[in-house]
């Protein structure tokens, strides 16, 4: 197998990668500006830069002529499936499955922890020497709704069990049965919304689920009910959102949001019962070494002509 492979991590950072491509360097630095290591005509796997913006990891397709894989380093491949229109038929779209599954679902439990038992408040207790305690409620005895039940809603599903929750709903694009229990298709959302006293959002964005999260559904949710979304920040419909926040009858824990990065003025920095972290769900330690057994495998793979790993959809191919 001859070509180019773009890689946005050091090739001889990797260990294990087959023989045969030449190996090229490039993760979309400053700010974009960064030359292409090679041709673009002359790239036949482009593994997409991570955590840069959609615009710049773009950038290089519509030259990319040659191209076979486009290999994504995030779970979501949302921001590249624009661009898809200017490569030619045949190309596989990859995401990252496996990869995320980890650090994600940690930050899911860690924003539904800190949010119902007030550590925003301690912490800012604590910047003014205040010892300030009292009454909040745990996650022991509460009901659980996962929206968006894939790897890794299933991840997230995992580490609540220690955690003596009342019962876990589970909602996906297709129903279907697990060894935990039944996963309701989104249509059964109505009927589940009202017993959730924690809804998390861990759903792909698609046409579908863009602004799923929206005024009817914020106002199916229990009063005092708590929203997460580790999913994608257009998911929920923001200005839904700080009505609902506004009115008291929810909280929110957010890892993602629309716009972003949030602006400095935005009213979600200042809304009540609302807790932001900087999309930072699967910036972790164990990134690095489940993304470059991902690059491995599939590079192997790709060399060998076998059928590849996480293949979201084929371009060209009927339904893409």
């Amino acid at each position: 197998m001859t070509g180019d492979v773009w890689l946005p991590i050091p090739p001889d950072e990797i260990e294990g990668l087959p023989k045969g491509p030449d190996y090229l360097f490039w993760d979309g630095g400053d700010d974009g500006a960064q030359e292409f290591p090679g041709d673009p005509a002359d790239c036949v796997f482009y593994v997409v830069p991570y955590m840069r913006p959609a615009e710049v990891c773009v950038r290089p397709m519509p030259r990319m002529s040659s191209v076979r894989v486009v290999q994504t380093l995030s779970a979501g491949t949302d921001h590249v499936e624009p661009a898809l229109a200017d490569l030619p038929a045949g190309v596989r779209l990859c995401n990252a499955r496996g990869v995320h599954e980890a650090s994600t679902a940690e930050l899911a439990l860690t924003l539904v922890l800190a949010s119902l038992r007030g550590v925003p408040e301690f912490v800012r207790a604590q910047d003014r020497g205040l010892w300030r305690g009292g009454f909040h409620p745990a996650l022991a005895d509460r009901n659980v709704l996962i929206v968006g039940y894939g790897s890794i809603g299933a991840a997230i599903e995992d580490r609540l069990v220690p955690f003596e929750v009342a019962r876990v709903a589970r909602v996906a694009r297709s129903p279907r049965t697990t060894a935990r229990g039944p996963v309701h298709p989104i249509a059964d959302l109505p009927s589940l919304l009202p017993d959730a006293d924690v809804v998390i959002v861990s759903t792909p964005l698609t046409e579908d689920t863009r602004a799923l999260v929206n005024a009817d559904f914020l106002a199916r949710m229990k009063d005092g009910a708590l929203l997460v979304n580790v999913a994608r920040g257009p998911v929920v419909d923001t200005e839904a959102l700080l009505a609902a926040l506004e009115g008291g009858r929810v909280t929110a824990a957010l890892d993602v949001t629309d716009p972003e990065p949030l602006p400095a003025d935005h009213p979600l920095w200042t809304a009540p019962g609302v807790l932001i972290s900087p999309h930072v769900g699967g910036a972790t330690s164990a990134f690095l070494p489940r993304a470059e057994r991902l690059l491995v495998n599939q590079l192997h793979r790709f060399v060998n002509r076998e059928p590849l790993a996480n293949v979201i959809l084929t371009t060209g191919a009927k339904g893409a």
